[in-house]
This record gives C-alpha cells, sequence and structure tokens, in this order.
C-alpha cells in the first residue's frame, strides 16, 4: 500500500483536508469583485429539493448547513448549534448560535423543529434516519430538545447529515419539496437555478461566520468527466469537484488535488429476483472478479484493491476486519443473462464495468450492460430494475460513523438498499452495532456487521477509491473534503 501511495502523491498537489474550512477574514476588493466558476458532476435530480441527494450539492456549494458539522477526522463541530448534551438516553439538548436565513429572518428554535420534522416525515425515508425516528421541540427560542424512538449515541454526528439542514420556515411551504432559494443559512445565497444546467449563488453577507471572500458563485453541472477536465484546462472553471484518472496525465500537476476518501466501489448483485436471488450465483460472480485489472488498469493505480466495505481512509477498520463465511460458488450455465448498469458521472465506472463484463463472461455469464448518467438510473436502480449494479458509496459520509450506511444500504428496512438485501442476522448485528455508546466496541460491532453482509456476496468489494480535485491557478481555501460534503466555503477565493 505504501508504494501505491508514493506513485500518486508524486504527480499530485497533496494538501491538507479541509485546508482554510473556516477562514472568515474580510475580503479585499480584488476578491470581493471576482465570482467562483465550479463545475459539479452531478446533476440535481429532484429540482435542488433537500431531501434527496440534492442536499449534498447544496453543502458542497455553501448553501446549507445543520446544527453540527464533521471536520476531516469525522468528529462532530458545532455549526447552527454552539453546544449539546445528553440529557438523557433519549433526548439531546442542543443550543442555537445567534445566525440568520438568507431570507433575512433569525434562525430559531420553532424554525429547527420545522425542519426536523419534515426530515422525519420525509418520503422516501431519508438514509441517515434509517431505523431512527425524531420529535424536535422548542425549549426556548434558542433551545431544541431533540427525542429519538431508540437511543442513538450518534445524533449530534447524525445532525450533521446535508439531508438535514436547517432552511428557513418558508422553504417548507410545499407538501412535495423543500425549496432552498433564498432560505439557506451557509456563506453563499443560491438564487437561481436553471433547469439541471446550471445554479447563481451570491454572496451572503450576514453568513455568521463571517463574510465570504468570493462575491459569489457560478455553478455548472457537468456530468461527463472529460468535459469537466476540459473546462478546467481551457480556463472556463476554477474548480472542478472531480477529475477522472484518464484525464489527471493531461492537466498540470500543481492544478490537482488528491484527496483521501472514505468511497468504495463495489458490484451490487440484486438478492431478491433474478439469478443473483441465489446465493450459490452470487459466489460465482463473486469469485470470478479480479481487482488487480481495475486497480492497475482503470484506476492507473490510483487505488486500492477492495478488502471490504471500509477502506484505508478509515484506518481503524483493517486491524479489526474479520473474514467472512461465505456460500460455495455454483457452476454458471453457460448463457445465463444478467443486466449490468453503473453510471457515467464516474468517468472510471463505466471502465470498471466493462472490465468486469469480461470477467464475468469468462465465468459463463452472458452480460448486458445499461450505463446511463446517474439521475437518469437512480430510480430504476431503486426499483431493483439491474441484476448487477457498478456503484460508488462513501462510508460514513453523512455522519463520519458507517453505521448510517450500513443500515440504509443492507438492512430490510434501508431506504437506499439496492441490492435488495433482507438478512435477519445482518439487521441484528446493525441495530446491536447502532446502539453502542463505546466506540472501541461500536467499532468491533461495525466489523461484525461487515462480515455478515459481506458473507451474503451482495456487494463486492472492488477498489478503495480517491478523488482527483482540479484547481485553477490562483485559487485558495477549496474545502478538500474526504466526504465530500463541503467544496466551497467562506475562504474560497481567487488569488
Amino acid at each position: 500500500m505504501r508504494a501505491a501511495v508514493r506513485r500518486i502523491a508524486a504527480p499530485l498537489l497533496v494538501l491538507p483536508l479541509l485546508a482554510g474550512c473556516f477562514a472568515s477574514t474580510e475580503p479585499d476588493s480584488e476578491a470581493a469583485d471576482r465570482r467562483l466558476r465550479v463545475a459539479i458532476s452531478f446533476v440535481p435530480i429532484k429540482g435542488f429539493s433537500l431531501h434527496s441527494d440534492d442536499s449534498v450539492r447544496l453543502s458542497q456549494i455553501g448553501v446549507v448547513e445543520g446544527l453540527t458539522r464533521l471536520d476531516a477526522e469525522g468528529a462532530v463541530q458545532p455549526a447552527l448549534a454552539t453546544e449539546w448534551t445528553r440529557t438523557d438516553e433519549l433526548s439531546w439538548r442542543f443550543t442555537l448560535r445567534k445566525a440568520t436565513f438568507h431570507d433575512g429572518t433569525p434562525v430559531t428554535a420553532p424554525a429547527v423543529v420545522t425542519a426536523l420534522t419534515r426530515a422525519d416525515q420525509a418520503t422516501p425515508r431519508l438514509r441517515v434516519l434509517t431505523g431512527h425516528r425524531l420529535t424536535a421541540t422548542a425549549e426556548a427560542d434558542d433551545t431544541v430538545t431533540v427525542r429519538t424512538d431508540v437511543a442513538d449515541p450518534m445524533l449530534p454526528q447524525r445532525l450533521a447529515s446535508p439531508a438535514l439542514s436547517v432552511l428557513a420556515p418558508k422553504a417548507y411551504a410545499a407538501t412535495d419539496r423543500v425549496d432552498p432559494i433564498r432560505t439557506g443559512t451557509g456563506p453563499f445565497t443560491l438564487t437561481g437555478v436553471e433547469g439541471s444546467q446550471r445554479a447563481t449563488l451570491d454572496r451572503f453577507d450576514d453568513y455568521w461566520d463571517g463574510r465570504a471572500q468570493a462575491s459569489g458563485v457560478d455553478v455548472s453541472f457537468i456530468p461527463d468527466g472529460t468535459a469537466r477536465a476540459n473546462a478546467l484546462r481551457t480556463g472556463e472553471v476554477d474548480v472542478v469537484d472531480t477529475i477522472p484518472v484518464a484525464q489527471a496525465a493531461v492537466l498540470a500537476p500543481e492544478n490537482l488535488r488528491q484527496v483521501p476518501t472514505t468511497r468504495t466501489i463495489g458490484l451490487y448483485l440484486n438478492t431478491k429476483r433474478g439469478v443473483f436471488a441465489d446465493p450459490a450465483v452470487r459466489a460465482a460472480a463473486r469469485t470470478a472478479v479480479e481487482t488487480g485489472p481495475l486497480v492497475e488498469g482503470v484506476y492507473e493505480s490510483r487505488a486500492d484493491a477492495g478488502q471490504g466495505l471500509f477502506g484505508p481512509a478509515l484506518s481503524w477498520a483493517a486491524g479489526k476486519r474479520i473474514a467472512p463465511q461465505r456460500t460455495a460458488p455454483a457452476k454458471v450455465p453457460v448463457g445465463t443473462r444478467i443486466t449490468l448498469a453503473t453510471y457515467t458521472n464516474r468517468a472510471e465506472l463505466p471502465e470498471t464495468a466493462t472490465v468486469l463484463q469480461q470477467q464475468l463472461e469468462r465465468a459463463g455469464f452472458v452480460v448486458q450492460q445499461d450505463v446511463r448518467e446517474y439521475s437518469q438510473l437512480e430510480p430504476d436502480a431503486l426499483a431493483g430494475t439491474f441484476d448487477a449494479l457498478v456503484l460508488s458509496r462513501s462510508a460514513g459520509q453523512e455522519t463520519g460513523d458507517p453505521i448510517s450506511q450500513l443500515a440504509s444500504d443492507f438492512t430490510c428496512a434501508g431506504s437506499y438498499n439496492l441490492a435488495k438485501l433482507c438478512d435477519r442476522t445482518v439487521d441484528d448485528l446493525v441495530s446491536k452495532a447502532a446502539a453502542l455508546d463505546d466506540p472501541a466496541a461500536r467499532q468491533d460491532a461495525i466489523m461484525r456487521a461487515e462480515a455478515a453482509i459481506l458473507g451474503t456476496d451482495a456487494v463486492v468489494p472492488l477498489v478503495h477509491e480517491r478523488i482527483i480535485q482540479g484547481v485553477a491557478a490562483g485559487i485558495q481555501g477549496v474545502l478538500l473534503d474526504p466526504r465530500e460534503q463541503r467544496l466551497i466555503g467562506p475562504g474560497t477565493r481567487a488569488g
């Protein structure tokens, strides 16, 4: 692994994670007149409605915030709440800071109650709330108590999820969506959206953590990785959230930032219907997969071979990993047909699918690929249309703790259970891990749950990914976040 790290570090400029995260000094006149131009790889899939994956985009570009936030190590930090305390097994009390929504109204306890109540009622259930119900109560104008139906020692981390951001009350006027236009609390105000193509942000002068150093942000949503890299190279944009591995070589090294991530690429197999409903056939697919050609070929040694659901970015996982007990593979009848899907937003995924197709076909499968842009693919993926899916997932992205991902992705009631796994042993282990307060005991329990999940062959870990971001010359203060929730902050500026 050390050699792989050296190969990556040589051509790339590696900066401290979340560099400039809390920079909030007053901008000079030149920086104040300069708007930032940012290219994002994922288009908004639900019109920027907060209770969807669009919340991550809103967080990346500095529009929304929750009561808490996570630092580079996954530790919880104050955001709209300045402090919190656990008052009993089910309840936490949060003290709010003095802050203002983009519409000029103050952040108050009743506003927070409205936001958290709507989040708890969202349909489909938010992934970060899988297995949890929230009840928020205003105790005073600046104090909120949040009560859960089951003990949740990770509630402050959970409230850092972008999907649990707090918006002004008028954002919740409609019953079918939550409108973030001029209703957030971040350093930039969302003022306009042009479909799935562009968004316009202006600086919010009353931001509680200090006036942003850029006057605004012009966001372009560009799913094609080559187009994003070209936009940076030709000077059309200042910041690109993700540069494909294949494009890194054509950009100047000083324009590249490597971000260690908690992200793992996996092959998810449909356990509910089709050929992979048979555990022995899933085992045959797993044994057909070779990760070496993916790491060395597709990722050009800028990734690590998949060891489990959690890669090197969660450094504690390797020493606690448990070997799964797996089903013996069946001999696949020649001509067994499967659909293998993935998406184009991450340029390496279609290449990965092509390599997997070759490997699976050598094992007897006949593979038909279905490759689309993510917003077009997601509804069918959630519906279980595909036999297999190549997916990039970040462990602990929303809470800094992997339990929420395991619950949403691999339990019977999981809201993002693309493998359609329903295994009572897995559910029991995830539930037990979620209830533990002690960090070491919780980690041990998480790894027992990981072993049980891998034992079902619902997912085959492929590679542990590293993200490469593009930053134009003279741009400072880009937030290099391993969870990919923050990109543009108050200290991001030109010059």
